[in-house]
């Protein structure tokens, strides 16, 4: 197969942005098209090297997993070592036995179902998982499988099916893609079915070039066509990085932008066009051969980075863990890839060891960490003590499943001991998302009458209506008719209001004064108040306790880094209750001192944590905030 510098060249550019996203660049919010494009490439080149192996008769199974085995494992495995060496000092239990059953996952070419059972890509939790990234080589472990298997059904068929199959496949794949992105995004991001279509552009455009190399030659001797689209290619790859964000519905008909991009790329650049020497220039080039370890160093390096600072790294910091991603990138191409690709040095026997050495190695060591609740021997009983916050109890608290909805559940599953009906006068009544649940607890036992009605992700917004919640509108529309109903003194608007802030910003303020005006509308002697969002803490509070070496035998103030957003909800909060004439109370404004906000709580003689995670209130944090509210609005005590 005829060596391509371009190749290089947009690996090089598909790892740099893929790095440039998950720092959290500005300008690189859809870096992670990255991933698509490299996707396109492996389609291309996979498809190449069998299929012209197979016009020569000269395929064979095993080799191909052999060179696999050869590429992938020896710095995939070294990668996953040092990150274990990392997580047993630095990890918590429980993000260690997460990371135990990633080992397992990654081991077993599994990771990308792993994740799409435990996370979304795009939550916070996400960003301080180790080998997160490892979700993709998944995706391409699996077509390395399936697919030859798939061209050795085919072959006897002939050329013209396969590639009647291969067009089929990418129009399935693509239309469940576009259907599952707003059914069920992560599924769909996660998974080889939905990403199948990209392979598949590569798989096409290498057909092409084995086997229509006459119509080719037409049209490759038109240099001004070449040059345009390849142009175009490079443009629509450009467009996606600068204008995606993690609000698209991905992969969608929106990934055909970045992955057709790939593919013109790749069809029509060549040493002969501007963007072909563009790409196959030397920086360009050096950095594509060492693409793969790039890619395996960099989440690791982000992911401890995150993991141990109290605060967000700079961009400078981010700067530097590139820098740093691509010399480890360099010392193991130079020193573990090079040297397993040489068969004199490893033969198929040693390399077919090595690999099931390594497999079974982390695959055990992963089950025991699993077994044993990652290791949590190794806390102390004042770690322990903060660890127990990890599993808190919440049920009691939040009233989960009868006043507090999840997810799943309707309207009619609100039982009737959370509204009372027939209760007028002096009460309050708390509606909103499991913020809402979290300080209802404290209400109650401060104050006689309260009227819960909450719902798992659902902000007190008339017509709010979140892909991830679709209940949500009804369980709200439910909610004000109820209002309509009972006429409470006193309502309450809590929630955690940064949560949708980036995708609803322009319409908050709009539909939050909507809401007030409806209720206003429905009950006009009712109190209306809005309550701020509690602080916050990444990636929760009980974690930076212990990473901060702070005892719960204090009131310490620990920087909250979403300090900023919250405060950026509450002025938008502010607006809404000026206008309206109703009240609003800012929690972080009570409980921060600028950005550093209080992190646990004494009531009576135990002191807890303000929040069992990164934002939830703990049983006495939330009657201490109660209190707080209760001091500053009208009802009477």
């Amino acid at each position: 197969m005829k060596y391509r510098a371009e190749i290089d060249g947009l690996r090089a550019v598909a790892v740099v942005i893929v790095m440039m996203f998950h720092a959290g660049f500005k300008y690189f919010r859809g870096g992670f098209i990255g991933v698509d494009i490299f996707l396109v490439i492996s389609g291309y080149l996979i498809t190449t090297i069998i299929l012209s192996e197979m016009d020569r008769g000269a395929f064979s199974l095993v080799n191909f997993y052999e060179r696999r085995a050869r590429r992938i494992l020896p710095p995939l495995f070294l990668m996953m070592l040092a990150s274990l060496l990392f997580a047993w000092f630095w990890l918590l239990p429980s993000d260690m036995k997460d990371f135990s059953q990633s080992l397992m996952a990654v081991s077993s070419f599994s990771s990308n179902i792993l994740f799409w059972r435990t996370s979304g890509y795009w939550d916070t939790a996400s960003e301080l998982k180790p080998l997160l990234h490892t979700w993709s080589l998944a995706v391409e472990e699996q077509y390395y499988i399936i697919f030859p298997l798939f061209l050795i059904l085919m072959w006897r068929y002939g050329k013209r099916q396969i590639l009647g199959s291969l067009i089929l496949i990418a129009i399935i794949s693509l239309a469940a893609a576009q259907w599952g992105a707003y059914k069920d995004s992560i599924a769909t991001f996660y998974l080889l079915p939905t990403r199948a279509w990209e392979l598949a552009i590569g798989a096409g455009i290498a057909f092409y070039f084995l086997y229509k190399k006459h119509d080719l030659q037409k049209i490759h001797s038109h240099k001004l066509l070449n040059e345009v689209l390849a142009l175009l290619g490079l443009l629509l790859i450009g467009y996606a990085i600068l204008a995606f964000d993690e609000n698209i519905p991905f992969p969608s008909l929106y990934a055909l932008a970045p992955t057709i991009g790939t593919g013109l790329i790749i069809f029509f650049s060549s040493s002969q066009t501007i963007i072909g020497r563009l790409l196959g220039a030397k920086p360009f080039v050096a950095i594509g051969l060492i693409s793969y370890s790039a890619y395996l160093w960099h989440q690791p390096l982000f992911a401890f980075t995150r993991y141990q600072g109290l605060i967000e790294p700079n961009e400078l910091t981010f700067t530097a863990l590139i820098f740093l991603s691509l010399l480890l990138a360099y010392l193991s191409w130079r020193f573990v890839e090079k040297p397993f690709r040489d068969r004199t040095i490893f033969d198929r026997k040693a390399t077919f060891t090595f690999a099931l050495i390594g497999s079974i190695g982390f695959i055990a060591f992963g089950f025991i960490g699993n077994q044993y609740d990652g290791f949590k021997d190794r806390l102390t009983e004042n770690q322990k003590a903060l660890m127990a916050f990890d599993n808190y109890k919440i049920k009691e608290i939040y009233r989960e499943g009868t006043c507090f909805l999840e997810s799943e559940q309707k309207p009619e599953d609100f039982t009737k001991n959370c509204f009372q009906p027939n209760i007028e006068g002096d009460s309050i009544f708390i509606w909103g998302d499991s913020h809402a649940a979290a300080l209802s607890y404290g209400f109650r036992e401060n104050y006689p009458i309260v009227i819960q009605m909450t719902a798992s992700g659902c902000l007190p917004l008339i017509g709010y209506r979140p892909d991830i919640r679709p209940n949500c509108q009804d369980i709200n529309n439910y909610i004000l008719d109820k209002i309509d109903e009972l006429k409470p003194k006193t309502i309450i608007l809590h929630s955690n209001w940064i949560h949708p802030l980036d995708t609803i910003k322009p319409g908050l303020y709009q539909a939050l004064s909507h809401t007030v005006a409806l209720v206003k509308s429905r009950s006009p002697k009712t109190e209306v108040i809005i309550v701020g969002g509690v602080p916050q803490w990444k990636p929760s509070l009980p974690i930076l306790l212990l990473q901060s070496h702070i005892e719960l035998n204090e009131e310490a103030f620990i920087y909250s880094r979403p300090y900023f957003k919250i405060k950026s909800a509450d002025n938008i909060l502010n607006d809404v209750a000026e206008k309206n004439d109703i009240s609003f109370i800012s929690l972080i404004n009570i409980f921060c001192l600028d950005n550093k906000c209080l992190s646990s709580i004494k009531q009576v003689d135990v002191y807890e944590p303000f929040a069992w995670d990164y934002g939830h209130l703990t049983k006495s944090s939330s009657i201490i905030v109660s209190k707080k509210i209760l001091e500053l609005i009208t009802p009477t005590k």
